[in-house]
């Protein structure tokens, strides 16, 4: 994938490490020097520029990546105008980020592909783990189905992932199970880690152990059933 991250505070930076890490083709794009300095090394270009002057935007290459994404959050007047520039220029992708609802509603207006409130998602999904009491990492798929990934309870402890039944019991869809293996980095140092050892098409070899996570689809209702049960 190629993409534009305009914005480079913590939220673009971040952007910016991680998609680069995954090999995606990465162009950074902020008014702050010492910003652009900080990610030049990391993303394929960087540039210094005034995205809210239309002339200084079209210095990158717009239209030939798949998305351009707003990272802009604290400023919403820059942000909205970015955004507002990017459809005048016929960019066809724009994901923007937004601090509030007001103005997420703003950036409505302009019918983009996707409006980002990671500080709200945070906070969600916080507030979930608390209230399931189970320590668990969630993506949501949408508003009723999530994938979940979850610490063993202890009544799994030494049962076999397939004599769970949590598809007939809970509608829930094993995907794969995580074991924590001994493993060497490059200068030979061993550290544990968590691999998938067995997924949804192979057979149970091992069975479940007390540090070991299940990684299982489904329904949230569903999901919050299996918690009540542990």
């Amino acid at each position: 994938m190629k993409c534009i991250i305009i914005g480079l505070g913590t939220y673009g930076r971040v952007l910016v490490d991680e998609m680069s890490a995954l090999g995606h083709e990465v162009i950074a794009a902020d008014s702050d020097a010492s910003r652009v300095e900080k990610v030049k090394d990391i993303c394929d270009a960087a540039f210094q520029i005034d995205a809210c002057d239309e002339l200084a935007l079209t210095v990158l290459p717009l239209k030939k990546v798949d998305v351009v994404i707003v990272a802009i959050g604290s400023n919403l007047g820059a942000s909205v105008r970015v955004v507002a520039l990017l459809k005048k220029l016929g960019v066809k992708s724009i994901y923007a980020r937004a601090n509030d609802y007001v103005h997420k509603s703003i950036l409505q207006a302009f019918d983009i592909e996707k409006i980002l409130i990671p500080e709200e998602r945070a906070a969600r999904s916080l507030v979930r783990q608390m209230d399931l009491g189970v320590k668990t990492d969630l993506f949501r798929i949408d508003d009723n189905y999530c994938v979940y990934k979850f610490n063993i309870p202890e009544k799994f402890v030494g049962m076999f992932a397939n004599d769970l039944h949590l598809y007939e019991d809970f509608h829930l869809k094993i995907i794969a199970v995580k074991k924590k293996e001994k493993l060497q980095n490059f200068l030979s140092i061993e550290f544990n880690a968590s691999v998938v050892v067995n997924t949804a098409e192979e057979e149970d070899d091992q069975p479940l152990e007390p540090d070991d996570v299940l990684v299982c689809y489904g329904k949230e209702s569903d999901f919050r059933k299996l918690c009540r049960m542990l």
